[in-house]
């Protein structure tokens, strides 16, 4: 336990030396990649087997680990990474687990994400990546052919429950790590 803590110790002062912006991205994008290796869990859980489609989501993982590696280096591109990866992510998985997931619910908060990543300055990234998933969305509802694996409507009702709940934690996070980014900037 203590390596764990000495690890997340390390990691919070390596995002406190980045942008504030980009260490919200990448705090975010940190969230995301502890959770990954829980997603098949919970499917598992609170829906019933999968087929082990559920691990598929983790070709994503690389992308998300991007978002926190590219933060000291290129700002921008950190924080333009996180909501088109989540974007993509999203479409990928509404396509794995089909539309009744309501797994599409997380490109709402793919669209905050971008529409809160970006200074005053890069007003054209922040319309761009809020706008990529809610194009994503009205493009691609309803045109993703079956899913990989499809459930019961009594399973496609606990995946929907699931993930509306994820979302809402997540826009939490979301709405509290960038505006403490805003408002510390701001002082």
């Amino acid at each position: 336990m203590a390596k764990i803590a000495r690890a997340l110790a390390r990691a919070g002062e390596w995002l406190r030396a980045v942008d504030p912006l980009a260490a919200a991205s990448s705090a975010v994008a940190l969230v995301i990649l502890g959770n990954q290796p829980f997603y098949p869990l919970y499917v598992w859980w609170l829906v019933g087997d999968d087929g082990y489609a559920s691990f598929l989501t983790f070709l994503s993982t690389p992308f998300f680990a991007a978002v926190p590696l590219l933060a000291r280096r290129h700002s921008l591109a950190s924080r333009a990474l996180l909501p088109v990866v989540g974007a993509a992510n999203t479409v990928f998985c509404a396509k794995v687990f089909g539309a009744a997931s309501g797994v599409e619910l997380f490109l709402a908060p793919c669209a905050l994400i971008g529409a809160m990543s970006f200074h005053k300055s890069e007003l054209r990234w922040a319309v761009a990546t809020a706008a990529l998933p809610i194009a994503a969305f009205f493009t691609l509802h309803g045109e993703y052919g079956a899913p990989l694996r499809a459930f019961s409507s009594m399973e496609y009702a606990a995946f929907r429950r699931m993930n509306a709940f994820s979302v809402a934690c997540l826009f939490v996070f979301i709405l509290y790590k960038f505006g403490r980014a805003r408002w510390d900037a701001a002082k």
